[in-house]
């Protein structure tokens, strides 16, 4: 019998519901402040003036030094440079083996 109270209970609060008065245009209201156009709070970086333009400027600078570093580097006469080296401090390089080889 406990539960057929407890079922009598909750139909008879059913009946007691009332329908609620809104206030007019509450409806429009909500609506408008739910989708308004929010301000986007700005945060204020050290990076806000890396845009990537200037990025992609950058990016672009590295790559032509070191494709010009790289081009000297091969240009270069490394075994004259050597060759030359080593007749200034009196060292054979010919005879000479090195850990490397």
């Amino acid at each position: 019998m406990i539960i057929q109270d407890k079922i009598k209970k909750t139909l008879e609060v059913f009946d007691k519901i009332e329908s609620v008065k809104t206030p007019p245009f509450f409806k429009d209201k909500t609506m408008q402040r739910l989708f308004s156009e929010k301000e986007e709070i700005k945060s204020v970086s050290i990076w806000n003036w890396f845009t990537p333009q200037l990025q992609l400027a950058t990016l672009a600078c590295i790559v032509f030094v070191n494709v010009y570093a790289i081009n000297q580097i091969k240009s270069s006469k490394y075994e004259a440079s050597v060759s030359s080296f080593a007749s200034d401090y009196g060292i054979t390089a010919e005879n000479e083996s090195s850990l490397f080889n």
